[in-house]
């Protein structure tokens, strides 16, 4: 059992401190918010996580609490992990949280007489933690790194709507550190996850892993996109099909010696729709890219990986196009506006460029989404956007439906438009649907 200190409560911040809380950790989650600190220790979860909340209110006040007193946690913990946010500002991530959650550990440690762990959970290009983060601690705390205090790097593998899961039964855990030292306190962190892979390594090498892992997912999607755009426009082709071709490569979906066919799950990224989004793919896809090019090594493959994806919404509006060359006064349902199920989170989700672009040709738009709504209404509060209670509502009088996320609620849709007067236009944007039940249907890649 370690003392932990977690500096950042968003995604990988709470999550990482309620699954080692679960696992028998003493945590303390640190975060400038009052307001969200006072919040969660009430056991209630500022973000939308399946059993998040269910976990918190398990350990709060018992493996786990929250405080706005950063100085007092590293104090009473043997190990800190900053889990800020770094978004990307156009040109390259915006390293400000991290600077100032590094010179404020940094000031605790120089009061305290024993030996402290800093390890980066945020996602930081190469060369952040040795070159921005360590230095800043030992400015801000007078002392040594390496002699002491140790400084470290551990990446997440966290998927918004499964983050629970994903920490809790880990398939790698990647441990780096500035020397044996800070990666042994690690390892007796994670101890209890005895079944995972562990990868050690240097600081450096261990924030390449994170943005290798999602830029490869990434070009997996828009590589599938770009097929399902040919697919057509030479016609007579559906790109479901032809991925299913795909799929059943054994390299891909291999052949057990019983004749047992495993489906591994990243084929689920080797699926055509209208575009990837969240708070991962598109910030730490133009980040590396933004970092090729700082050292005149242009990413010629991820830039294609970003344009696609940036014109794949239009899609949709090019599908609409066909059957309502104007779409003014048209109603229209949006259903999904979270830029993947099981998350309330819609940063970068396809839903905004296309619902932004059904407002500016003068459609009549009606929304759904049984988790994102407060999301959406914040991002939507200055137009006349209808935001509907439930699905039944959302598609009632629409000419046009528009399938924006893989929600299980809509897998039934064929059932509920059938009991429509007029049979409406639905358009897939994830491929979802049995194109056959539908009357009236458009897909991507069809």
């Amino acid at each position: 059992m370690m003392k932990v200190s977690i500096v950042g409560t968003g995604y990988v911040g709470l999550v990482s401190g309620v699954c080692l809380a679960e696992k028998g950790n003493q945590i303390i989650c640190v975060d400038m918010d009052q307001e969200k600190v006072d919040k969660i220790n009430k056991g209630i979860s500022p973000i939308y996580e399946k059993d998040l909340e269910v976990l918190l209110k398990k350990n709060l006040n018992v493996n786990f609490r929250a405080t706005i007193d950063l100085y007092k946690a590293v104090l009473e913990t043997d190990i800190s992990l900053i889990a800020v946010g770094t978004p990307f500002d156009g040109t390259e991530i915006d390293l400000s949280y991290i600077k100032e959650a590094s010179r404020q550990i940094g000031m605790a440690i120089k009061d305290k007489s024993a030996y402290h762990v800093v390890i980066v959970k945020s996602t930081v290009v190469p060369g952040t933690t040795d070159e921005v983060v360590l230095p800043i601690l030992e400015e801000a705390s007078g002392k040594q790194a390496g002699r002491d205090f140790g400084v470290g790097m551990n990446p997440e593998f966290l998927r918004e709507g499964e983050a629970v899961g994903d920490f809790m039964f880990p398939d790698r855990i990647v441990l780096g550190g500035m020397d044996k030292k800070s990666i042994l306190a690690q390892e007796e962190m994670y101890s209890v996850f005895d079944n995972s892979d562990v990868l050690k390594t240097n600081n450096k090498t261990a924030e390449m892993i994170k943005y290798t892992s999602n830029s490869l997912l990434a070009t997996m999607i828009s590589f599938s996109n770009e097929i399902g755009n040919l697919c057509a426009a030479i016609g007579g082709i559906d790109v479901v099909e032809v991925m299913k071709g795909l799929h059943l490569d054994k390299r891909l979906s291999p052949i057990l010696e019983n004749g047992e066919r495993i489906t591994p799950a990243f084929t689920t990224y080797l699926q055509a729709g209208c575009g990837f989004g969240g708070s991962c793919f598109p910030k730490d896809v133009n980040a590396l890219n933004a970092h090729g090019k700082k050292l005149g090594r242009p990413m010629w493959l991820l830039e294609a990986v970003m344009k696609i994806n940036e014109q794949q919404p239009r899609q949709i509006i090019h599908l609409l196009e066909k059957h309502f060359p104007s779409m003014a006064g048209i109603p229209i349902a949006v259903l999904g506006l979270s830029f993947k199920p099981g998350t309330d989170d819609m940063r970068e989700s396809p839903a905004i460029p296309i619902i932004t672009e059904l407002i500016s040709r003068d459609a009549k738009i009606k929304a759904y989404d049984s988790v994102a709504r407060k999301e959406a209404m914040k991002l939507f509060n200055d137009t006349d956007i209808i935001f509907c209670d439930d699905l039944d509502e959302a598609i009632n009088g629409a000419e046009a439906i528009i399938v924006l996320t893989c929600w299980d609620e809509f897998k039934d849709l064929n059932h509920r438009i059938s009991r429509c007067e007029k049979q409406p236009l639905v358009i897939d944007g994830r491929r979802m649907l049995n194109k056959h039940s539908i009357e009236r249907y458009e897909g991507i890649g069809l």
